[in-house]
């Protein structure tokens, strides 16, 4: 008896899956594979013999292209929508004219109300509130939590219109909100030295992208819900449509990094396409010590994809986990980055306030997002809410002030607490 270990290949883009031969005298042929051909074309193996089934190859692509019948299957409409009214309610956070009822009806947009200056907007069913601590795995059984988030977005809007509109032509001090300089620019701060702008922003991307993509679409709870791997497995597409439910909802996650490229088949060409997680991977990429971190992040999304096609759903999971982990680090970068550069302009001898308060708002919005991000091989994310509300308690504590009062120790205190729980260090991320 011959035992025959055919090893993983990889040729031309494919993956190709082993298999062993256990021949009898005479090997009973039946085909195994969907081509009709034993151990065949689909894996470019033979055994020769009767082999445990083959497994169809992945076939990875240059570029996020997928086609089914000659018509392409990738779709995130919903997420291109959300992200470009993302944008929408943010550049409301600079116009002192603006009432809280404004943008919180845009915030939580109905279809058909005229929220935004755009028509498509306008006639959206879409809502970036709907899906704001929304994920299936964390927030499906935790109402209460959700309900706090949502909460803390509507407040930072309510703040923005009733403490700094009223203030937007006074110049800010400690215990007054109003307009501070930022060389060139101005910042418009609270009493306390928060951008409410930036703590929307940065909240989002953890509270809507990385929320929806780690915690929701590359969820199997989401994947593989009812029949959704059975109807993978046969290639039956949703109604009227040229891709299966779990191709929908990979792309979907997706969309929440990629929805605004020029190029979203290739979208690392012009990373900063939006002002959400799709710049920061930018970003991140731009430190020395991260270079590689977008393609990472590009091949696990594409190669997910890839596996979905071919049925691997073990190599699609996989590729999840990657995900979880990068995007996480992302967020977990740029928290530990902003308070370690608020540090300079604080230690000047006239420190320059609004360059640091600026760093430290955008800091707060990443510590805030930081309960949204994912371990890898866990249902656990890096960071509690509890921990994550202590970090911001203790970021405002060190004075009456908030920022104004704050010192180094404090910042560095909470960076290294942040940095014990990733695999980079305090001072790659600094840079």
């Amino acid at each position: 008896m011959k035992k025959v270990l055919f090893t993983l290949a990889l040729t031309a883009g494919l993956f190709f899956i082993s298999c062993t031969s256990d021949d009898t005298d005479p090997p009973v042929v039946e085909p195994t594979c969907t081509d009709g051909i034993q151990n065949g074309d689909e894996t470019g193996v033979d055994c020769g013999g009767s082999c445990t089934p083959c497994i169809i190859a992945i076939e990875n692509p240059a570029g996020f292209t997928f086609e089914r019948d000659g018509e392409s299957t990738v779709s995130f409409g919903g997420q291109t929508t959300r992200l470009q009214m993302g944008a929408k309610i943010l550049s409301t956070f600079k116009d002192e004219t603006t009432t809280a009822a404004k943008i919180k009806a845009m915030y939580a947009h109905e279809e058909g109300v005229m929220d935004f200056g755009d028509v498509d907007l306008n006639a959206s069913n879409k809502s970036v509130r709907s899906k704001t601590a929304a994920s299936v795995d964390l927030f499906s059984t935790n109402a209460t939590d959700q309900a706090l988030i949502r909460a803390d977005f509507d407040g930072w809007i309510t703040a923005q219109v009733e403490e700094v509109f009223p203030n937007w032509g006074v110049a800010a001090v400690a215990g007054t909100a109003g307009q501070i300089a930022d060389g060139s620019s101005t910042r418009y701060i609270s009493a306390k030295g928060l951008e409410y702008n930036q703590l929307f922003n940065k909240g989002l991307i953890g509270g809507l992208t990385a929320d929806q993509i780690l915690n929701n679409y590359l969820s199997p709870a989401v994947l593989d819900e009812a029949d959704n791997r059975a109807n993978n497995d046969e290639n039956v597409v949703a109604e009227g449509k040229a891709y299966t439910t779990m191709e929908h909802k990979w792309d979907e996650a997706y969309g929440y990094a990629y929805g605004l490229n020029a190029d979203a088949a290739n979208p690392n060409s012009d990373l900063g396409a939006d002002s959400f997680l799709n710049k920061y991977i930018g970003r991140v990429e731009g430190d020395d010590d991260f270079a590689g971190i977008a393609d990472e992040i590009f091949q696990a999304f594409k190669l997910g994809r890839a596996a979905i096609v071919a049925k691997q759903y073990d190599v699609r999971d996989e590729q999840a986990e990657i995900l979880r982990q990068k995007i996480s680090e992302i967020i977990g970068i740029r928290a530990v980055y902003y308070l370690q550069q608020a540090k300079v302009p604080l230690a000047r001898e006239t420190p320059a306030y609004g360059s640091a308060f600026h760093d430290l708002s955008e800091g707060y919005g990443f510590i805030y997002s930081l309960q949204f991000t994912r371990k890898p091989n866990s249902t656990e994310s890096y960071f509690t809410k509890a921990e994550v509300d202590a970090f911001l308690v203790d970021l405002l504590d060190d004075g009456d002030n908030g920022l104004w009062d704050v010192t180094p120790e404090t910042l560095d205190t909470i960076a290294e607490a942040i940095t014990d729980r990733f695999d980079f260090t305090l001072a790659q991320a600094s840079e």
